[in-house]
């Protein structure tokens, strides 16, 4: 019997910012069985497979011990041949200094169908992150891309140096770190100007990326000094001195910083975005997942009499999807409100109702469960009840939540009914333990909380250091009461947001990273 055959397709992830992979590269992630992936290509990219697909980093490193190409190749057929849909994710492009053009041949030769998805090949990404244009219409008209890594087979280098060192205005040397010395002096050797400006960028449109400038006389001696290492694009020629004027990825407010995101999964890409438009490394660290509540038949019976009540109140986005989905499951829409007002505790939570194209009644003014009683109790104050019967509201919310909104609105002669509609659970404890690590070493800036139940859940997977590997850290809050929760654990708090939204999370850190040291 004949095997199916699949289909491979070579995706280009780009430079290294996540933002820079093409929609059609994402499509074809979305459709893959199986995803083999470079240590180059962003794993926030990952996101983008389905989430029954297989994940395997087939990553190499030049003189470390890592899968072969021959490897590679072969399991790219063996995948293909038992009928699996393959997206091989490669740094930068494909077809660039990439070995795509190997791989595509063995495909050929296996007659396995496949497809190529071009990507912005890393050095002309790499310059742009750093301000560099390689062209330039005073300065340079021509451009060479060379690699710095040759075979380790090859007896003497495939360059003619006597030809590359003047034939074009621009030089582009790719992973070229370990020989970047025999390079200049072989391009110094051949007639190129000893004072024609050089500049080396590591880790190009990353978040920890590193520009070292000079000339091609020092820049060898400057990178070194600096501990540049690959991956790395060297740039030469006069365009290199554009950088002084046409920087800008370095220059955004919270480049550099390593910054831990802590709310679900679901929920954490959008704010990982946010930081990484602002310069950030975005360290995605679920501390909780949502799952369904204890009681799903209280929820589903819930729903079924929502337009029973005078008003609906959600207080988190989390609720808002899981009732959604909830509904979905019982063929249900949004007709079941009937008339009743719906409230929304902070502007996220109206912004997941206006998705299922429900317009808040009630907004609270201040983000918490105290604003929104106040803000709901102002509402049907101004629609009095009918003689004789009291206000009825329902809240939708977590299985563990604070009482301060019920209790408020029972104060006031409010009949109050609360359901779950979902449950927070421990996130799962590999990522943790990686994230412990990293806060032993020092190299996280600041971890973020936007929810009590993030802050409980990290402080006891840290447990009993959490207090001491926080130590060395930013701890941030999206609020006061998230703070207070973390004051509770026995965590410092260094910032609360002024505005209770991750928008307003991340102004607070840019604020605090803005500001001059302390003496």
């Amino acid at each position: 019997m004949t095997a199916v055959k699949g289909k491979v397709y070579l995706v280009g992830a780009g430079p290294g910012d996540p933002g820079l992979i093409t929609m059609r590269g994402v499509m074809v992630l979305g459709l893959a069985d199986v995803v083999l992936y470079d240590a180059l290509a962003h794993p926030a990219l990952l996101q983008y497979a389905r989430k029954d697909a297989e994940l395997r980093n087939v990553g190499k490193r030049y003189g470390e011990e890592s899968f072969s190409q021959e490897a590679i190749n072969a399991e790219l057929v063996s995948l293909a041949l038992a009928g699996k849909i393959v997206a091989r994710l490669k740094g930068g492009d494909p077809l660039l200094f990439a070995r795509g053009a190997e791989e595509v041949e063995t495909l050929a030769s296996a007659r396995i169908p496949f497809e190529i998805v071009p990507g912005i090949p890393s050095p002309t990404g790499a310059a742009a992150y750093a301000g560099i244009s390689l062209t330039h219409r005073d300065l340079s008209s021509s451009v060479a891309f060379i690699t710095g890594t040759e075979s380790p087979g090859k007896e003497r280098t495939a360059h003619d140096w006597s030809k590359l060192a003047t034939a074009t205005q621009t030089l582009c040397v790719i992973m070229g770190m370990k020989r970047l010395a025999e390079i200049t002096t072989a391009l110094i050797a051949h007639g190129r100007d000893p004072a024609t400006p050089a500049a080396v960028v590591q880790w190009g449109s990353w978040s920890r990326q590193r520009v070292v400038e000079g000339s091609v006389a020092d820049i060898a001696e400057r990178a070194a000094a600096a501990r540049i290492a690959n991956p790395a694009v060297v740039v030469i020629g006069a365009v290199a001195s554009l950088r002084a004027s046409m920087k800008w990825f370095d220059q955004q407010p919270l480049f550099g910083r390593r910054i831990v995101v802590t709310r679900p999964e679901h929920q954490a890409e959008d704010m990982a975005r946010q930081l990484r438009a602002k310069g950030a490394e975005a360290v995605v660290v679920p501390a909780i997942t949502i799952v369904a509540p204890p009681e799903p038949a209280r929820l589903d019976a819930a729903l079924d009499v929502l337009g029973s009540y005078d008003l609906v109140a959600f207080t988190s986005a989390n609720g808002v999807d899981c009732v959604f989905e909830a509904l979905a499951r019982l063929r249900r829409d949004a007709r079941v409100f009937g008339g009743a007002l719906v409230a929304a505790i902070g502007p996220g939570t109206e912004a997941a109702l206006a998705r299922r194209a429900i317009f808040a009644d009630v907004l609270a003014a201040e983000f918490r469960g105290e604003g929104l009683a106040e803000a709901i109790l102002a509402k049907l104050g101004s629609h009095p009840a009918p003689t004789g019967k009291r206000r009825r509201v329902l809240i939708l919310r977590a299985l563990t939540a604070r009482d301060a909104l019920p209790a408020a609105l029972r104060a006031s002669g409010v009949e109050v009914d609360i359901v779950a509609a979902y449950e927070t659970k421990p996130a799962p404890i590999g990522a943790l333990q990686a994230l412990a690590r990293d806060l032993e070493a020092r190299t996280i800036d600041a971890v973020t909380f936007t929810s009590g139940s993030t802050v409980r859940e990290l402080a006891h997977a840290l447990a009993p250091r959490a207090k001491e590997l926080l130590e060395g850290t930013i701890v941030a809050a999206i609020g006061p009461v998230t703070a207070d929760v973390a004051r509770d654990e026995g965590l410092r708090v260094d910032l609360v947001a002024s505005e209770y939204t991750v928008a307003g999370l991340i102004d607070a850190l840019e604020r605090h990273f803005a500001a001059p040291p302390r003496p």
